[in-house]
């Protein structure tokens, strides 16, 4: 199945993207409470030019020409902040088979209700089917669908970990050997993919859990690192941490709620390694029916955020939406706000991936920048859930949602 995937692929890679940004109207914000970042003061009655997909001009009404061609937006009483990261979606609902050829009108409906209306910008798929995905990045850079920034990570799974809550049919990439995981990265990234995701615990229900060996995953390890490209980990259990400590995993998918707590020294080699942690807390809140074991979960999650964070590692919001449907991120900020400051929930959305995955030009509200920014209708430093409340969403000078 990868010969085909990679055909198609190097198909789409081959063919000119058009640039929405080339013909990108002029965009004015202005009104609203800006934070450049997250550790900045507030810029009250603020003014946002944006031109050609870039932001050309920030500063306080009156202090900034607004273009007489401009689009303006009215941002009184609203807040701007920078747009926002999610680091852990999938593109795997029915909605995205065929991509290539579905109308576009569904799909932007899809991506506003699952996406932009929650104001990502930028998103990292943790696994989906290329053969859907890579038509729909495709089609968002062209305009023809509304959405945000696709980042892809290819999957491998140890040999006979195929989790019991992924259809039996489907064919998965398993390693067994070094060589085999080394190959399917190469295979992945050869694609058109942007990272790899390996599974170092695969959750087999009932039955015991199917760790990678440490060689495996450091074979597929080497070989994305040796091309600059990130890799992403879902551990199980302790032996998947651990695996994803010795083989230089960059990035924790998940926590780990099957243990209480990270180890002084898995702390101390995740800080020297600088690997970083996505926390998907909310996600454990679906995976069972037992109210008093969900509680045990998500003490569990967030007690190990509160370390990592503690710790000094940087901290990736994502939301494992597309394997859940619980689109509306309200809860995953109110939980992780448990432990960490308004600041750094924000921090997680914006300047902290920005950073960890070296895209320079994005994370914060400054002349230069990508113009990805959100309009919220409250201030996220006076409360969390309102990063929840999206007014507009832009990406690259581009309205892709507005409320009603």
């Amino acid at each position: 199945m990868i010969g085909i995937w990679l055909r198609i692929a190097l198909f789409l890679v081959g063919s000119a993207l058009a640039s929405v940004a080339a013909h990108a109207e002029t965009v004015v914000l202005r009104g609203g409470t800006l934070y450049v970042s997250p550790d900045a003061a507030a810029l009250p009655d603020a003014v946002i030019v944006i031109s050609d997909g870039v932001i050309s001009a920030v500063g306080k009404s009156g202090d900034v020409t607004v273009p007489p061609d401009a689009r303006v937006i009215d941002c009184g009483g609203k807040t701007v902040v920078a747009g926002f990261w999610n680091s852990h979606v999938h593109f795997t609902e029915h909605v995205w088979h065929n991509a290539g050829e579905t109308p576009a009108a569904p799909l932007t409906q899809h991506m506003q209700e699952m996406l932009t209306r929650w104001g990502f910008t930028t998103v990292w798929d943790l696994g989906s089917d290329p053969r859907n995905t890579l038509p729909l990045r495709k089609r968002i850079a062209a305009g023809e669908v509304a959405g945000p920034n696709i980042l892809l990570a290819g999957n491998v799974f140890p040999k006979g970990g195929h989790p019991v809550y992924l259809p039996p049919e489907i064919q998965l990439p398993e390693a067994a050997t070094p060589e085999e995981a080394a190959k399917w990265a190469r295979d992945w990234l050869a694609m058109g993919e942007d990272g790899i995701k390996l599974f170092t615990g695969a959750f087999m229900g009932d039955k015991p859990v199917i760790n990678m060996d440490p060689a495996i995953a450091k074979a597929a390890v080497d070989v994305a690192h040796a091309q600059g490209r990130p890799v992403f980990a879902h551990p199980q259990n302790k032996i998947g941490v651990e695996t994803v400590i010795a083989s230089d995993v960059d990035v924790l998918a998940h926590t780990t709620p099957s243990e209480r707590s990270y180890s002084d020294d898995q702390l101390a080699r995740f800080k020297a390694q600088g690997t970083a942690l996505i926390p998907t807390l909310g996600l454990f809140t679906t995976v069972v029916l037992d109210p008093n074991v969900t509680n045990r979960l998500v003490a569990a999650t967030v007690n190990q955020l509160k370390q990592f964070s503690e710790n000094g590692g940087t901290v990736l919001f994502g939301t494992d939406v597309g394997f859940t449907k619980q689109y509306d991120t309200t809860q995953e900020f109110q939980l992780m706000h448990r432990v960490l400051s308004e600041r750094q929930v924000l921090a997680s959305l914006t300047t902290n991936p920005a950073r960890f995955f070296k895209a320079a030009k994005k994370g914060r509200v400054e002349q230069g920048f990508d113009a990805d920014l959100v309009v919220l209708d409250g201030d996220p430093l006076s409360d969390v859930a309102n990063l929840a409340k999206v007014s507009t969403t832009i990406r690259a000078g581009h309205v892709i949602y507005q409320k009603p």
